[in-house]
């Protein structure tokens, strides 16, 4: 078996997956290795990714004082929207006068970040391309960065990734297109590709130079995977709006957020995408 299967439960260890150290220089440092200046109390967060807004909010209710118009969950989240992740309101999230802004290395332009700190806001941002790595980032954020306790839900994730050996069960070979017009792909280093991998589905392009390359339609049947994977986001593909492209081929339809997000879905997303993965069936004309 080819999947990376390392036990989510390692994690407890403190090990971080990058560069970065809470005891070593002039204060807490976020998953890139730079101090973010996070203050000892911690009453006002603004969010610029969904997962992380979700993380924060289910966590903590009220500690939220801004999200992006993506941030859709937890449902009913009633606080100031400052735009996109890639076009953030930055005047908007500058006068809710922040504790902390949270965010993301491949969600959030390092432009509008940088505009942040030279306002003065102390910014906390995560690297996340692994389970493992999502396990200790959101630990980290939650516990350091938002000076909150460890919540359950992340323990319960933790467990409920702890997932037995396969032994002679062989990975499915699959293509995961994200987007179509043009096709897009998942390709090296992503966190979609290893939550997969540890379903037993191995990704045709995980050895690809780009993490997100376009590959054209006659190329990916070419690659006569066993299995093409369908998220809903951030292309909503559907039983009516993909499947029909891989004639023959067994058709995954998959909860997007269960797939890309990490957060508190953590908990439950091997049980939905395990069921979903199962459901599969073949598109005939």
């Amino acid at each position: 078996m080819t999947s990376k299967r390392r036990s989510a439960t390692a994690c407890r260890s403190g090990a971080t997956p990058h560069r970065d150290s809470v005891t070593l220089g002039p204060g807490p440092r976020d998953d890139t290795g730079a101090v973010a200046g996070v203050p000892p109390r911690v009453s006002r967060v603004v969010s610029l990714v969904p997962s992380l807004t979700e993380t924060v909010a289910v966590t903590a209710p009220g500690l939220v004082a801004g999200a992006t118009d993506w941030c859709t969950h937890p449902a009913g989240l009633d606080v100031p929207r400052v735009r996109g992740t890639k076009n953030p309101d930055l005047e908007a999230v500058i006068a809710l006068r922040p504790d902390v802004v949270l965010a993301n290395e491949e969600e959030n332009r390092p432009a509008d970040l940088a505009a942040l700190r030279a306002a003065g806001l102390p910014v906390w941002v995560t690297v996340i391309r692994t389970l493992d790595e999502a396990l200790v980032s959101l630990r980290r954020l939650l516990t350091v960065a938002c000076r909150l306790p460890a919540p359950a839900w992340l323990d319960a994730a933790e467990q409920a990734w702890d997932l037995p050996d396969r032994p002679g069960a062989p990975d499915r070979r699959a293509v995961i297109p994200i987007w179509r017009r043009p096709w897009m792909v998942l390709g090296r280093d992503t966190f979609a590709g290893d939550v997969l991998a540890r379903l037993g589905v191995a990704n045709v392009y995980a050895g690809h130079a780009e993490r997100y390359p376009k590959v054209a339609l006659d190329d990916l049947l070419a690659a006569r995977p066993d299995l093409v994977v369908l998220p809903d986001e951030p292309y909503r593909f559907t039983a009516a709006d993909g499947p029909e492209c891989f004639p023959g081929v067994p058709a995954a339809l998959l909860s997007g957020r269960h797939l890309t997000w990490y957060g508190p879905s953590l908990a439950e997303a091997p049980r939905i995408l395990a069921g979903q993965l199962a459901a599969a069936t073949a598109f005939r004309p």
